[in-house]
């Protein structure tokens, strides 16, 4: 964790906001957050349905999912000069809108290759989307002189709360998937744009050339412990309301109820994440992290009760709710590095490993059950805990005093 004495390194801002245009853009960001955290839970609860429009066994849906991480490590191969370039007002405007229409669209072509195609473009826009709002998102913490990626973050677990709820509640209404896509990736489009007229317009320096987001050093080891936290996180949008419905026999709306389970209890994590990570300092915060996240793992893989799925997934997203904070704000801060292209290099690692992570889950699957793929979650997540000291005891500063909100 760093600490409000060590400023990052993010593009300057034209002018300095105002108080009132600075709180405006953080709600218009926090919208942004919301948006996205519901775009991949409407994702999440449709993974059964696509798997039954396209009649896929789990290893096929898994290679499905892998083109999604194939597109998000391309996309964030380039994401650093994307963003320094257009800016992450205009960045998260275009990539918003292509990743809700991808998502959208996920069920309508009837053939295979069709499905691989549309998760290609969501995982791109979306990891696109993903460093834009998080480099202004550094920013904004920056010029606020006080704590709030967690807080940022934890709309994010709030939208993933409300798209998984809506979708478990809308087929007891008579909804159809179709219809519950386009709508709430309608109502997902309405909120990026108008979210997108608050949003800071912030430039780089000319002449900044980092095109590559390839990490190395501090970063990759920050990155490490982002491919073992979002191994984890991306089993849960994944794979949670498949393991609730084919594993303990779920109906629709209970499976839902999985996901959403995880993503309230990330949500309640993150909005008391600003708080925990002015107080504890970033190597125990991880061990007690990841070592949550493996406990409430192996409760819903253990424990053969729909309840006890729920209760697991609900330990586990609060085992996780501070991992991604800590370490794109720790990515953000790196000195001589730019926050979009430190953070793009994090979220390449760390997008390899939800690109590696669903298929790999899914291939044990196939071959022996989803209940012993999904143990994969437990192990990773007990090796993030071992790890946490090695990579980041070296980014560790004396801890300054913490500020009041």
């Amino acid at each position: 964790m760093t600490t409000p004495s060590t400023p990052p390194v993010t593009p300057p801002t034209a002018n300095v906001p105002t108080a009132r245009r600075l709180l405006a853009a953080a709600w218009a960001l926090r919208v942004q957050f919301f948006v996205s955290g519901a775009l991949f839970a409407t994702w999440g609860v449709h993974v059964p349905t696509v798997k039954a429009h396209y009649g896929l066994g789990e290893q096929s849906l898994a290679i499905a999912m892998l083109a999604s991480g194939v597109g998000a490590l391309l996309a964030l191969s380039q994401a650093g000069r994307v963003v320094a370039r257009f800016g992450p007002r205009g960045v998260a405007g275009l990539t918003g809108v292509l990743c809700a229409a991808g998502v959208s669209l996920l069920i309508t072509p009837s053939v295979y290759l069709g499905l691989v195609g549309l998760l290609m473009l969501f995982g791109a826009t979306a990891s696109l989307f993903d460093v834009a709002i998080n480099a202004e998102a550094t920013e904004i913490e920056h010029l606020a002189g006080r704590p709030l990626m967690s807080g940022f973050h934890a709309m994010f677990s709030l939208g993933g709360m409300v798209g998984a709820g809506v979708g478990s509640l809308l087929p007891m209404l008579g909804w159809t998937p179709g219809t519950h896509l386009l709508v709430a990736c309608g109502t997902g489009v309405v909120l990026i744009l108008g979210a997108c007229a608050a949003m800071l317009k912030m430039t780089t320096e000319a002449g900044e050339k980092q095109p590559m987001s390839l990490p190395r050093g501090v970063l990759a080891l920050i990155g490490t412990l982002a491919v073992l936290g979002l191994i984890a996180e991306g089993a849960m949008y994944d794979w949670s309301v498949l393991f609730m419905k084919q594993e303990r026999g779920s109906d629709a709306t209970i499976s839902a109820l999985g996901y959403a389970s995880f993503s309230l209890a990330m949500a309640l994590g993150r909005f008391g994440g600003d708080w925990v990570r002015a107080r504890v300092a970033p190597v125990p915060l991880m061990v007690a992290s990841g070592l949550l996240a493996a406990a409430g793992m192996a409760t819903a893989l253990l424990v053969p009760l729909a309840d006890a799925g729920l209760l697991g997934f609900a330990l586990v997203g609060l085992g996780l709710s501070n991992v991604v904070p800590v370490l794109f704000s720790a990515a953000s801060k790196v000195p001589g590095v730019s926050a979009a292209h430190g953070i793009a290099a994090v979220s390449s690692l760390g997008y390899l490993g939800m690109m590696a992570g669903p298929p790999l889950i899914g291939m044990i699957a196939e071959h022996t059950s989803l209940t012993a793929g999904l143990s994969c979650v437990v192990f990773f997540a007990v090796i993030m805990a071992m790890s946490a000291s090695r990579a980041l005891g070296v980014t560790q500063a004396p801890r300054a005093a913490a500020r009041t909100a």
